[in-house]
Parts: structure tokens; C-alpha cells; sequence
């Protein structure tokens, strides 16, 4: 395994671990009393519900697409596709899920002031940045890895050589 392909799995992990652990600290911050609870809930279940919908939609048509791709052109890029949507997949639901979370614990944090809120915030949006990254980068410095390619040969390929 060469030096650059090294760095992008350390970054790729790092990324997700950090992801992780913003999760952790998001969720370990007071979420307020009953009735913000209750709001964030109904809030959490339409979510879910929006997001359980959509990923039917796009499992159906990216299904479709896998099938296409793995008869028309290669397994090895339908795979490629395969986990890319379901990395893609993962980060969205990671941080829809994280973002709900965090709003409640933002508006609680906002009773002592607005850095605190802030903070809150900030990283709760930040969940699903690094997981996008880390996720991504680790599927295609693995997808490098695992075909063995070279750099030449990656940049090569879509220019039709």
C-alpha cells in the first residue's frame, strides 16, 4: 500500500472518528424539559418517516441502476456504485438523525447564551460533513486499494485509455 493511499484511509478514519465522537458529546448535552421532548420527537418521527420514504424511492431506482451498470458494463463498477450509495446512504441517515438530536440540545444551550448554542450548533452540523468525507474517501481509497490500480491508471481510464 503506498504513502498517499495510507493518509487518505488515516484521514478517512479520522474523520469518522471524530464524526463519532461529536455524536457522543451532541448527545450527552441536556435535551430541556417535557414539552421541547415532546416537540423534538413528533420532530424525530416525521423525519424518520420523511427519510424511510425517500430511501425506498432511491433504493428502487438505484437498484435499477446496480442491475444496469453490472450488465452493460462491469460488476466491479456496479459494486463501485453499490457502496457508494450506500455510503452516501449511511451519511445522510447519520446526519439527519445527529441534526434532529441537536436542534433540541441548541435551543436548551440557548437558555445559558448564545456561544453555548453556537457550539451546540456548529457541531451538530459538522456530524454529517465528516461523515460524507470520511465515508467517501474511505470507499474509494478502498475501491483503490482493492483493485489494485494505479494513480495513472485511475486518471487514464475516463479519458478512454
Amino acid at each position: 500500500m503506498n504513502s498517499i493511499l495510507s493518509y487518505a484511509i488515516g484521514a478517512a478514519v479520522l474523520a469518522i472518528a471524530y464524526g463519532a465522537y461529536l455524536t457522543q458529546w451532541i448527545l450527552k448535552q441536556p435535551s430541556g424539559d417535557g414539552k421541547m421532548k415532546g416537540i423534538a420527537l413528533a420532530i424525530q418521527e416525521g423525519a424518520n418517516a420523511y427519510m424511510a420514504r425517500q430511501y425506498k424511492t432511491v433504493a428502487a431506482i438505484g437498484g435499477v441502476i446496480f442491475i444496469l451498470l453490472g450488465a452493460f458494463l462491469d460488476w466491479e463498477i456496479a459494486a463501485g456504485f453499490l457502496v457508494g450509495a450506500i455510503c452516501s446512504g449511511l451519511a445522510g441517515f447519520i446526519g439527519m438523525s445527529v441534526s434532529v438530536r441537536a436542534n433540541v440540545r441548541t435551543t436548551e444551550a440557548a437558555k445559558s447564551g448564545l456561544e453555548k448554542a453556537l457550539d451546540v450548533a456548529v457541531k451538530g452540523g459538522s456530524v454529517t460533513g465528516l461523515f460524507v468525507v470520511g465515508l467517501g474517501l474511505l470507499a474509494v481509497a478502498g475501491f483503490y486499494w482493492f483493485t489494485g490500480s494505479t494513480h495513472e491508471e485511475l486518471f487514464a481510464w475516463p479519458g478512454g485509455d
